[in-house]
């Protein structure tokens, strides 16, 4: 190979083409090329990889022409392949021969096999379903035979205790030599009923097993009867025991029916041999002749007994079935005995106490009912045995005779109705003699109507805390009423129109001294609503979560401000009036121009009688009893700084108007005499000591402003401090007084 100058091949690769990668397992041609493409031209790989492969070409030939010899060679040892192939052959054959023989085989026996594990698994089953079939026969034979033990039990149920030999024994193995220490017969009962209730919650296991064989059915009969032997039994002896209260007798009895999943059975033996006579003494069938009607649905006093009863009578069962482990959870002796009797004589006896028609009545017996099923669930041992006892139906049946649904709609046809009625006078009508009730200092009847409305929401003799939500809804609406009223009557006082809505006369007939009733009957219903009236209410649902207690706050308050946002208004409309009141007094400001215009009536030098009558409505109004006693002095302010700028504005227009005419014709009538004096050759002076007819006007609109103002400040207001009346001044002022206001 040809070297050069430094000793490397001419023809050697260069620096980033590395053959060696080539032969990597994990060599990536696509990556690899995407990593050379980057810096190294397509044109160049490519001549590159075609110089390599020529080389590679090259390399192999000599390779072959090296071991030329040993190449050839390789042919010429392949000698009779073909019968060497059917040598190997025959055993091959003989071979597969004999696998197919064993696979035959083994698959017989496999067969086999499994024929005789399905023999097995169906002798397996067959030999259960007999045992179950021999124990299900034995158990009947057992509680058959135990339940023919039973009447041959002497009984003596007058005292409660057996008395019979000594030393005698039931074939059932229960030993009977206890007589001598004053055992209990009951309890001895009650552990053989106990015993046989076990057995056929056993038998009940067998039969689910093997329901629908005929051997089963066969036996169905004995079953049933064996059944029925056992629930008679076991209801004389609960029964008898609940009668002579004897515990352990008791205890084995629920024992029993707790077994046997007949648990209602022992609920209603308890309601009628234990419940049934108490409820019957306190609600007979027949009312006595001296109760009226009214009385006779009252369940107060019922309950009342009712729970001395429960404490004194039903009480012993109730601990006896809530003792922990005694596996006695599974009965509702409180819900489907004592509640369920309880229902059951209302409904028949008292069934105008679940009427809503009497609100009053009904409401009260709802509270009561709501105490004795409060009382009730004090006998529980748990919150899961609450939440037990509110689940079971005769609870929500109970529940359900009460329709708090109808009772709200009458009241708030009672509540609202009685806030309508007072709204729809024709006018306002204020307290003559201030009700005890009345501690908000209220004047009209219509305000005093909506406290005593919003009131009546929270009362404990009304408000029913499941429909809180209701008579929530009934507060803001009694408020948005009111507000309701308030402004469309004032909208139809403003139009001058009573025919807008029913309701609204009131509005049209009231005077500024009528409306002063009304703003400080706002002020003090905002002050009450937003505060005593709203801690009420909080105090009221203080155990319901804090964000329901923030939502009615936040209601509440937001009704109180529409309360307050009626109050600008108001004022506003007596603003109104008395404006309107004092303009017809500037109305005799035109007189000033018939007297100065055409005439020779000197300068005028004090101010006009009208001017002291432009105000005279607002003092009037300001200094009366009512404003004095009833407006407080923020809002009096307010009101005599808002009426004087608007009767300034309004005097400013009609004196700006008057002076502006008395200009233009005096512009006219100056150009006609100068017309006349150019066609006559005369000249003479346009008035005396050259004082216009406008001059005489401006100076008399000037004194009567200058007195404007004064009145103005006997009411507090400064006259130079209304932008109407620098306005005013400015256009009546002489020359020489522009600059500074005096009066």
């Amino acid at each position: 190979m040809a070297m050069d100058l430094f000793g490397e091949a001419i023809d050697a690769h260069p620096p980033w083409l590395n053959p060696p990668t080539f032969l990597s397992n994990s060599f990536d041609p696509q990556h690899y090329i995407s990593d050379l493409r980057s810096f190294v031209p397509l044109e160049s790989l490519r001549w590159e990889l075609k110089s390599h492969l020529s080389s590679l070409k090259v390399e192999l030939i000599d390779l072959i022409n090296r071991d030329y010899s040993d190449f050839v060679s390789l042919s010429t040892k392949l000698v009779d392949v073909e019968g060497s192939v059917v040598r190997m052959r025959a055993p091959l054959l003989e071979i597969k021969e004999m696998i197919l023989g064993f696979r035959e085989a083994l698959q017989d026996s496999l067969l086999s096999l499994e024929n005789r594990l399905d023999q097995r698994t169906q002798a397996n089953r067959a030999r259960e379903v007999l045992e179950i079939l021999l124990d299900t026969f034995h158990v009947v034979s057992k509680v058959e035979k135990l339940i023919k033990e039973l009447p041959s039990v002497p009984v003596d149920w007058s005292n409660g205790h057996m008395s019979i030999k000594k030393d005698s024994q039931l074939s059932n193995g229960i030993n009977f030599q206890h007589g001598e220490n004053g055992t209990n017969l009951r309890e001895t009962q009650s552990m053989l009923l106990e015993r046989i209730a076990s057995e056929m919650n056993r038998l009940k296991f067998y039969i689910t097993l093997a329901k629908d064989m005929p051997f089963i059915e066969n036996m169905e009969r004995r079953i049933q009867s064996a059944s029925l032997l056992l629930d008679t039994s076991l209801g004389h002896c609960l029964g008898d025991a609940l009668d002579h209260r004897d515990e352990s007798a008791i205890y084995n009895c629920l024992r029993a029916y707790a077994a046997i999943d007949n648990t209602k059975s022992a609920e209603e033996i308890f309601r009628s041999t234990v419940v049934r006579p108490l409820i019957q003494k306190v609600i007979p069938s027949s009312s006595s002749g001296g109760m009226n009607e009214a009385s006779e649905d009252e369940l107060e006093l019922d309950y009342k007994v009712i729970k001395r009863y429960i404490e004194d009578d039903c009480k012993f069962l109730l601990e006896i079935s809530s003792k922990e482990n005694s596996g006695l959870h599974v009965f509702s002796f409180l819900a489907n005995s004592i509640l369920k009797e309880v229902l059951f004589a209302i409904q028949k006896r008292k069934p105008g106490a679940f009427s809503s028609g009497r609100p009053t009545k009904f409401l009260k017996n709802y509270k009561s009912s709501l105490e004795f099923l409060t009382h009730l669930e004090g006998y529980c041992t748990s919150r899961s045995a609450v939440a037990r006892f509110r689940a079971e139906d005769v609870y929500i049946e109970f529940m359900r005779q009460w329709n708090v649904g109808v009772y709200f709609k009458l009241r708030f046809q009672e509540i609202a109705g009685a806030l309508d009625s007072a709204l729809v006078v024709a006018t306002l009508e204020p307290i003559l003699n201030t009700p005890s009730d009345n501690t908000q200092g209220l004047i009209l009847q219509q305000s005093l109507s909506l406290m005593q409305c919003l009131r009546s929401c929270w009362k404990d003799d009304i408000l029913v805390v499941s429909c809180s939500d209701k008579f929530l809804r009934l507060t803001l609406q009694l408020l948005a009423r009111y507000s309701n009223w308030l402004s469309t009557g004032l909208a139809a006082r403003k139009t001058g129109d009573s025919g807008v809505s029913q309701g609204c006369e009131w509005a049209i007939s009231a005077s500024p001294d009528d409306l002063i009733y009304i703003v400080h009957d706002l002020n003090s219903l905002v002050i009450e609503v937003t505060g005593t009236y709203l801690g009420d209410v909080i105090e009221l649902l203080k155990s319901c979560p804090k964000e329901v207690i923030d939502l009615v706050k936040a209601s509440i308050l937001e009704g109180g401000n529409s309360l307050k946002d009626a109050l600008p208004p108001v004022i506003n409309s007596i603003v109104d009036t008395l404006v309107v009141k004092s303009v017809e007094d500037l109305k005799h400001m035109k007189g000033i121009t018939a007297t100065y215009r055409m005439t020779n009536k000197p300068l005028p030098v004090r101010h006009s009688p009208y001017v002291t009558g432009v105000l005279r409505p607002l003092k009037v109004f300001v200094e009366g009893d009512r404003a004095t006693n009833y407006l407080p002095s923020d809002t009096r302010d307010q009101l005599v700084h808002r009426a004087a700028t608007e009767i300034t504005d309004r005097y400013h227009e009609l004196a700006a108007d008057l002076v502006s005419v008395a200009r233009r014709t005096e512009s006219s009538l100056l150009k006609i005499r100068k017309g006349a004096q150019r066609r006559t050759g005369t000249s003479t002076d346009v008035s005396d000591n050259n004082v216009s007819d406008t001059d005489k006007i401006c100076m008399q609109l000037f004194l009567d402003i200058q007195e404007y103002a004064r009145n103005l400040s006997l009411l507090g207001v400064e006259a130079a401090d209304i932008p109407a009346y620098r306005s005013l001044w400015q256009c009546v002022a002489p020359p020489d007084r522009q600059s500074k206001i005096s009066y």
